[in-house]
């Protein structure tokens, strides 16, 4: 039976995560290497015997961020249609025969943590900052960032997102038969502490609590749910990637 599932991608290297400088609304590019990182990611994950099948992608979510976007074009989905920033030039064509009708949308509700007065600073500044004036320790999931987003609007942001896909594409399609359902899978392409909140939001774990999550730049997760069943949402930690193939071919010998 269909298990849909969403796959979190945060962006490719930039000199900010390097650093481990909080980017959020500075808009900075990829640098060369981790162009090249998200281009192996494509070629290792991306196909129809992969772990993201592109003709099984029935949504893409993207930040309104360049790193994401380009990020988004060097996986090389195969997307139909011109990504919706490149205002109708047609985008980089697959060589690998890759093809999916997922529509692309940049959205808001997929930026990065805005991080207000802390944006630009690593988490050890953002420490010595907050001890000199007497603040005591810093915890992002706790406390959230003066000028920018609290935790609690991270989370109401995020449950808009989910129950989207839950009723939009994923409702109509877990439990069926495979081969009988639409296009179910969901991809976003975004950021780091976004993402990981995501993933803790998905699972109805309360971010203040700190979900404990690592995305490295460039890096992929998965989440699904169990028995097949939109109350049972989990975070898929492996999965036989390649089976559908494998019986494919044994049917035709």
């Amino acid at each position: 039976m269909t298990t849909p599932r969403v796959f979190i991608i945060r962006h490719g290297e930039t000199e900010w995560s390097l650093n481990g400088r909080h980017t959020g609304t500075t808009d900075i590019p990829l640098t060369a290497n981790g162009e090249k990182r998200i281009r192996a990611t494509g070629h290792a994950l991306v196909g129809d015997d992969r772990l993201i099948v592109p003709k099984n992608l029935a949504h893409i979510y993207v930040s309104p961020r360049h790193r994401a976007q380009r990020t988004l074009e060097l996986l090389d989905l195969g997307c139909k249609e011109p990504m919706p920033w490149q205002k109708g030039v047609a985008g980089e064509a697959s060589g690998r025969g890759r093809e999916t009708e997922a529509k692309v949308q940049v959205t808001e509700a997929v930026r990065e943590w805005d991080y207000g007065d802390y944006e630009g600073l690593t988490s050890k500044t953002i420490r010595e900052q907050r001890q000199e004036k007497g603040e005591g320790g810093w915890d992002i999931w706790r406390d959230g960032c003066p000028g920018g987003e609290s935790p609690q609007q991270i989370s109401e942001r995020l449950d808009t997102v989910i129950k989207e896909i839950r009723q939009k594409y994923h409702g109509p399609a877990i439990g069926k038969p495979k081969g009988s359902a639409e296009p179910f899978d969901v991809l976003i392409v975004a950021h780091g502490h976004i993402l990981r909140a995501f993933a803790a939001r998905w699972i109805g774990k309360d971010i203040a609590e700190n979900p404990n999550l690592i995305l490295e730049a460039g890096g992929v997760g998965t989440l699904s749910y169990e028995h097949h069943s939109l109350d049972e949402p989990a975070i898929l930690l492996g999965g036989a990637f390649m089976s559908d193939v494998v019986e494919q071919v044994e049917q035709k010998k």
